[in-house]
């Protein structure tokens, strides 16, 4: 049986003026949810900032009916309810400040290992599916999970890849567990939960698919994984705001760049150009920046043809070895060495750090990969 805790959470949650932060604050204040229910009507000055109205629908018993109601449901659909004020939620959605107080799940996963959301639109191209697919097979060795909304296009490819590649995987959805948005990946919906991922909504089973919920959704997400990564998506697309929710949270987040005449990647493309997101130049460095550290055996066995293929020109190879042999050589020094003019060297290094070979730090001092 379900405790009354989460019975007046669930109560609480559904009066109208009562959101996440609210909730947080209201428990805060007294103690528990039950007691909240209980004492915060008479009592809301306690809590500051919150006034009359806001507490005025707290004691309807129509919520406590809802909220039996919604118990049974989630008892028979074999759904866990998490509190947030009990410390229930996965770690690091519960550090945002805008969490959300009650977490419906279907399915388990591993909270201690790593997390990854990756988002894109829902009119995929073949650039977006390879890369999906290539970073997949690139990171298939080690132990992580992906995160995604379970939308068509790019989230159904993060999902079903995942599974390919026995990746547990996580859906969030913008609906309650009464229904599946979009009916197309139902089945998707139930291998996912076969091949240990999970499904999870902040949403109550009367809750619909309403447009503002995905919004809404995309902040979990976000704050899921310590890294989101956009594949593909136009400005304005929902991958957009998970983005910047994710930098609110200061997480880190990755953009696929493409042409500027895609569609698609118009709204990766200004990520970058706003410094809202790094640019995505090869899954080797991705996988670096993400913490996926390979043995020498490894990177040869993952990226048989990233070194062989990289043939370097005359002044790329001496500005290279001129940078290899001195680590975070200044562009004066290196000037200087090699008798070089610095504006000639500048557009050298740029065509060797987008081959992989040298990065660049602050100050203009650059070091050899």
């Amino acid at each position: 049986m379900i405790s009354e805790e989460y019975l007046h959470a669930i109560a609480l949650r559904e009066c109208s003026l009562i959101g996440d932060i609210n909730f947080h604050k209201l428990v805060r204040t007294f103690g528990s949810a039950e007691e909240a229910w209980k004492r915060a009507k008479k009592e809301h000055s306690k809590a500051g900032g919150i006034g009359r109205k806001t507490v005025a629908d707290i004691g309807n018993e129509e919520y406590l009916k809802f909220a039996e109601k919604e118990i049974k449901f989630c008892e028979k659909n074999r759904i866990t309810i998490r509190l947030r004020h009990l410390n229930e939620l996965p770690y690091l959605l519960n550090e945002c400040d805008d969490a959300p107080a009650i977490l419906y799940q279907k399915g388990n996963f591993e909270d201690s290992l790593p997390k990854i959301s990756l988002v894109g639109t829902r009119n995929m191209t073949s650039y977006g599916k390879q890369f999906i697919n290539d970073f997949f097979e690139a990171t298939k060795p080690y132990k992580y999970i992906s995160v995604s909304g379970l939308a068509l296009g790019v989230d159904k490819e993060v999902h079903e890849q995942s599974i390919q590649h026995q990746i547990p995987t996580i859906a969030v959805l913008a609906h309650g567990f009464h229904t599946l948005y979009p009916s197309k990946n139902k089945k998707l919906s139930e291998k996912i939960l076969d091949e240990n991922g999970a499904l999870i909504t902040e949403f109550n089973s009367s809750r619909k698919p309403d447009r503002e919920n995905f919004i809404q959704r995309n902040r979990i997400i976000a704050g899921l994984s310590p890294s989101t990564i956009v594949v593909e998506t136009g400005f304005g697309g929902g991958s957009v705001s998970t983005a910047s929710f994710a930098n609110d949270y200061n997480r880190e987040v990755f953009a696929l760049p493409g042409k500027i005449t895609d569609p698609h990647s118009q709204g990766c493309n200004q990520l970058i150009f706003q410094n809202k997101a790094s640019a995505i130049s090869t899954i080797k460095d991705l996988m670096n920046s993400l913490g996926f550290t390979p043995t020498k055996e490894k990177v040869a066995e993952l990226f048989p043809y990233s070194e062989l293929n990289i043939q370097l020109t005359e002044s790329q190879e001496t500005v290279y070895q001129s940078i290899k042999a001195h680590p975070q050589v200044s562009l004066d020094d290196l000037a200087q060495m090699i008798s070089m003019a610095s504006y000639k060297i500048l557009p050298i290094i740029l065509e060797l750090e987008l081959l992989g070979k040298v990065k660049s730090f602050s100050g203009r001092q650059f070091t050899a990969i």
